[in-house]
């Protein structure tokens, strides 16, 4: 069943929660990953120029457990840190949300390296792993970044942004809470299927998660009972996957083997990923994809090793990001 408290008592244990996360293995890399920045990290690259992953959480200033912290566990990272404007939205109402990336001397940086297309990526998850946006924000000047959101529920909502700023030596990922006011009403992961339907497509998930192992994941997507081999490059990929390790968010984000017109990757039926699990336990992936214009997400739960998770309800799932046109 839904449980519900309020968001004020949630957050007073989310110190908790983080405070036991800073030192738990590597993730896969941001946005972006190649394989010379894998190396960096600690991770393996895959095959083909769009694809490869590494570390998303080494280095820091901390030192020690800051050192090995997984991606988008941390505010700051490296002298970087992630400054929200505002910490606090109204569930239901658009918004305009603003933040700046403060650098070493502790001004908003306002060079950033292109990922895939964009300087920042911006997403968004529930801490029940619901909720998943896609965004890139527009430069309002002097290094504030401005997206217009929606966030439909109460809750607490991560906040992730992919960068890599001019002078840094590797790409970050930052993570900061926000709370959309209300009850939080908390929901179990969706069981583990591997097909998750959305606006008429079907998504089948092949392959899966190995703890401290890198493994292929294959998502092939159709229409009507017909492969999709058609499919549009987005933020120069046919795909995206972004995973969540249920608990802590810890944060990973790979891009599939090879890109568009490299004269080798089709434009589907299937994307392939390589990706490592950090540790056993239940992962939220999240599959975008562009067909007829438009970008989907397909969603899936998927269980690395043998841990034990909670009683879950019935369903994969995916949904229209409208939030991409931004």
């Amino acid at each position: 069943m839904n449980s519900a408290i309020k968001l004020g008592a949630y957050a007073a244990g989310l110190a908790v929660v983080f405070g036991g996360a800073a030192g738990i293995g590597k993730v896969v890399g941001p946005v972006g990953a190649s394989a010379e920045t894998a190396s960096h990290g600690g991770g393996h690259g895959g095959s083909g120029s769009g694809g490869g992953h590494g570390g998303g959480g080494h280095g820091g200033d901390a030192g020690g457990a800051a050192a090995h912290a997984p991606g988008g566990l941390q505010v700051s990272e490296d002298g970087y840190t992630l400054v929200p404007r505002r910490t606090t939205l109204a569930p239901g109402k658009r918004s305009d949300f603003r933040f700046t990336i403060n650098g070493p001397d502790g001004k908003p940086v306002t060079g950033f390296k292109p990922l895939h297309g964009k300087r920042l990526h911006l997403i968004v998850a529930s801490r029940d792993l619901s909720g998943f946006q896609h965004l890139h924000p527009s430069e309002a000047g002097g290094g504030v970044w401005t997206v217009s959101i929606t966030i439909p529920k109460s809750g607490v909502y991560r906040f992730f942004t992919d960068i890599q700023p001019d002078g840094a030596t590797r790409q970050l990922t930052l993570g900061t809470d926000v709370f959309v006011q209300g009850d939080l009403r908390t929901a179990p992961l969706p069981k583990p299927e591997r097909v998750a339907k959305v606006d008429g497509y079907e998504v089948t998930l092949s392959g899966g998660l190995t703890p401290g192992k890198s493994t292929e994941l294959t998502l092939s997507v159709s229409k009507g009972g017909k492969p999709v081999t058609d499919l549009q490059p987005y933020l120069e990929a046919y795909g995206h996957l972004v995973a969540l390790r249920q608990g802590d968010l810890a944060y990973l984000h790979v891009h599939p083997d090879g890109e568009p017109g490299d004269g080798e990757t089709k434009p589907g039926p299937g994307i392939t990923f390589s990706a490592e699990a950090p540790s056993s336990g239940a992962y939220r992936l999240y599959l975008d994809f562009k067909h007829d214009g438009k970008v989907r997400t397909a969603e899936f739960t998927v269980h690395a090793g043998d841990a034990q998770v909670p009683v879950q309800q019935t369903g994969g799932g995916g949904h229209d990001d409208t939030p991409h046109t931004h």
